[in-house]
Parts: C-alpha cells; sequence; structure tokens
C-alpha cells in the first residue's frame, strides 16, 4: 500500500478554477479574457475542448482583439494568471 507522502494529491476544481467567474476578466501571457461561462458539467466540458479528461471548462472572449470570437479553454488558474476585474456576484455554471 503506497504510503500519504507517496500518493499525489489532486487539486478541486475550485482551486483549479480560482477566481474565474462569469463576468470576470483576468490577463496571462495569452492574453486578456472576459469569462462568458463556467461549464461544470464533466460530460459537456470534454466536448467542448475535445479531450476525454476534462471536468469543467470556461468560455472566454479574449478582450484585447476586438473581432475575437468566444472559444473554450481548459487551463488551471496559476500565479501567472491576474484577475482584472472580480466576477460579477451571482452567476449560475453552465450545465
Amino acid at each position: 500500500m503506497p504510503s500519504i507522502a507517496s500518493r499525489q494529491i489532486r487539486p478541486s476544481v475550485e482551486d483549479e478554477i480560482g477566481p474565474r467567474r462569469p463576468g470576470a476578466i483576468y490577463q496571462n501571457v495569452d492574453g486578456r479574457f472576459e469569462v462568458l461561462a463556467l461549464v461544470t458539467n464533466p460530460a459537456d466540458a470534454a466536448q467542448l475542448l475535445r479531450r476525454t479528461a476534462a471536468r469543467w471548462a470556461l468560455i472566454v472572449r479574449d478582450t484585447l482583439r476586438p473581432e475575437a470570437q468566444p472559444f473554450a479553454v481548459g487551463t488551471v488558474w496559476t500565479d501567472s494568471d491576474y484577475l482584472i476585474r472580480p466576477a460579477k456576484r451571482s452567476f449560475m455554471a453552465a450545465a
């Protein structure tokens, strides 16, 4: 039986998403993004991200590009992400 120290601790979905909720704007090296929707149904997230192991997905729009179309992301929140505007207080997760 593996010891507790050797087990890999899986971050929670909340930790992976971070403060990115609908209405939030965050920035990283890839751009500045407004969160349009949070998808927490794993099957829907997997379909949006075109991978089988997704637990959640965000629909975002790059605010630095006026012609940008919304797209899905599944990258976890890291120290290189910066919150520009917090999310609206009330939101409903999509599916």
